[in-house]
Parts: structure tokens; sequence; C-alpha cells
């Protein structure tokens, strides 16, 4: 339901963005070279909602089980509204990255205070069970890590929007094996609409006259999802599901090429003693394209790195501890950037 509102809407907004000028446009840190469209994602939350909404309208004409909505659940839905709207205001008129950064952290506060926080590391670093005073803004700051990160590597077609929907089909099986209906429906209606935008961010819909950017509105919107999911699915209520040993290991490798590689390029300008928040091309699709790559091979190689990481955690994790799997992870990635490394100083050697 939510692709088939994605595939009737996205034209439309894509019509709009054009009447009123609202393009994303190129400049020496971006990639592309025309204007393009630049609020696709304006069209994330409203279908996932209205899907889920009838979804479960469905569902409960059909039981007789009754639904209930957590304290938590209703303000993920307040928090997710509050970064909707500052990303949908950026995409329309701009807003000063400090706005925003202070909105995600308002959004993200709200979250343990509502009783969702991470309370378990589950033996990381040798700790288990951790209080309310180091859970609470451990959360505030893992989700406006998590939003951010995503937000940073929307760069190239169908990349943030790929990464999200491998991340949200691991989520979606977790959820859907815990038995957690509301969620594993909320979870669904996004896939299905992140699913119809790629195939206009990526091929432009009919004769290739749609082709749209999701903006923050759509960036920030799947940042925050994702890293409420990463939150529910890792702390530890006994009430909600059973004690999982995986569940910090699985969350955190879902999200797991995208927070490195925001933490790999703040190490880069902090030794190059450059400012934290400057735009520049250091990200892992940058590095990519300077191989010689085309934009889908880059995407191509990104979406292969994820889903590399995910066999090889689920395999590791019968073997290894959270901590040897996690410097194992550090290691290959690692490794992994000195490849493309090499790669692009042999690209330059033979361009000069």
């Amino acid at each position: 339901m939510s692709f088939v509102c994605g595939i009737i809407t996205i034209p439309q907004i894509t019509s709009f963005c054009k009447k009123k000028e609202l393009y994303d446009m190129p400049n020496l840190r971006k990639v592309h070279t025309t204007n393009i469209p630049r609020m696709g994602g304006t069209c994330f939350m409203p279908c996932m909602i209205v899907a889920a909404l009838l979804s479960v309208a469905v569902y409960r004409f059909n039981n007789d089980e009754t639904l209930t909505i957590s304290l938590w659940s209703f303000m993920f839905l307040v928090s997710i509204i509050l970064v909707y709207t500052i990303g949908l205001i950026d995409d329309i008129v701009g807003v000063s990255p400090r706005i925003k950064f202070v909105v995600q952290i308002l959004a993200a506060s709200l979250m343990p205070f509502s009783g969702l926080y991470i309370n378990n590391l589950y033996g990381f670093m040798g700790i288990e069970t951790i209080p309310f005073c180091i859970g609470a803004p451990l959360t505030v700051f893992v989700i406006v890590f998590i939003d951010n990160a995503l937000n940073l590597i929307d760069g190239i077609d169908g990349l943030a929007g790929g990464l999200s929907v491998l991340s949200l089909v691991g989520f979606l099986y977790c959820f859907q094996r815990e038995g957690l209906f509301v969620y594993s429906v909320l979870i669904a209606g996004l896939i299905g609409v992140v699913v119809s935008f790629l195939y206009y961010n990526m091929y432009g819909g009919k004769n290739h006259k749609y082709k749209i950017f999701m903006g923050d509105s759509g960036s920030l919107t799947l940042g925050f999802m994702l890293a409420f999911l990463l939150v529910k699915f890792t702390m530890h209520n006994p009430n909600v599901m059973p004690f999982r040993s995986d569940s910090l290991l699985i969350s955190f490798t879902l999200l797991i090429v995208p927070c490195f590689d925001v933490v790999r390029v703040i190490l880069s300008r902090l030794y190059d003693r450059q400012p934290l928040f400057k735009a520049d091309k250091r990200h892992i699709h940058h590095k990519l394209l300077r191989c010689g790559l085309s934009q889908h091979c880059a995407l191509l190689s990104i979406l292969g790195l994820q889903i590399a990481f995910v066999v090889v955690n689920v395999v590791l994790y019968s073997f290894l501890s959270i901590n040897y799997i996690v410097l194992v992870d550090v290691l290959v990635f690692i490794a992994f950037n000195i490849v493309v490394d090499m790669f692009i100083k042999r690209v330059e050697r033979v361009n000069v």
C-alpha cells in the first residue's frame, strides 16, 4: 500500500518542486551537475503512517485482540513529526545546522524520558546492565548520531535509500520474530515507500522526467526511524520481548556502514585539523567515485559491503563475543578503505 502511495505521490511532488523551483543545486562537493528536485522524502512519513493505520484497522476488524499504544510509542510519533517538520522546512526555505541539531536533540530526548532507552550493552566492553543516568544521554547521543550519519551518507543516487531498505528489512525480520505487530507494520510501510522513491531517484520514472532527491525531510526521517528501531530492539524489557544476547550486535550491524563512515570522516578531519562539520568529499561514496567507479557501481559496492558485514557478523556470533566481532568489523572496514585509497592513488598517477 505504501509503495503504491509513493508511486502516485512522488511525481506530484516532483512537479510541485519544479513549479516552485525547489532544487538541490550542484556545487563542488556534490556529485550531480544539474538542478534536481529535492523533496522526495516528504512522502515517507505520510505514506508509512497511512498504510500502517489502514493495516492496523483491518487487523482489528478481523481480530478481537486489542492493540494498545505505549507512552514511548506516542512520544516516538511526536519525535518523528518534529524531525520530519524541521527537515521539510529546511527543504523549502533552509534551516541552519544549529537549529536542526537542537531539534534532533529535543526529539531524541523524548525517548528516554518516556521510558525507552538503552539499558543493556550485552557484554560489550564487559558492560551488561546500565542505569538510566547513563543510558538516557547515551540514547540521545546514539539517536542524533545515527540520524546525522544517514543524512551525511546521502550523496549519490540510491545510497541512503538502499542502505535504509537493507536495515529496515533486517529490523522487520527481528520485530516480526518477536511478534511486535504494530512495529512490523510501520517498518513494512516505510520499506514500501522508500522502494518507490528509489525507482524515481535512480531511474527518473517514465521518460526520466521525475528524478528526485529525498532531501532532509527524507534522510532525517529515515535516520530517526532507524535509530528508534535500534534503541527499541536493544532495550531489554521482559514485558515486551524475551532477553536476546544478540540484540545489540544485530542492531549495530544493520547500521554499520553509515556509522563507521561518519566516524572515519570525523577522525580524518581531526587528523588534518579541519572543522568537524565542514562539508567535503571524504565520504566512502566520494572515494569510490575517485577510483573511477560510476554512481551505480559505487552504490552496489557499498550495499555489498553492508551485506557482507551482516553475513560475517551472523557467522562470527557463533564463535566470538561481541567485543571481538566489533574488532573484526573495524579491521575489515579499515582494510577496505586502505584498498580503496590504493586504487585512488593508482588512478591519480595514471591521470597525471
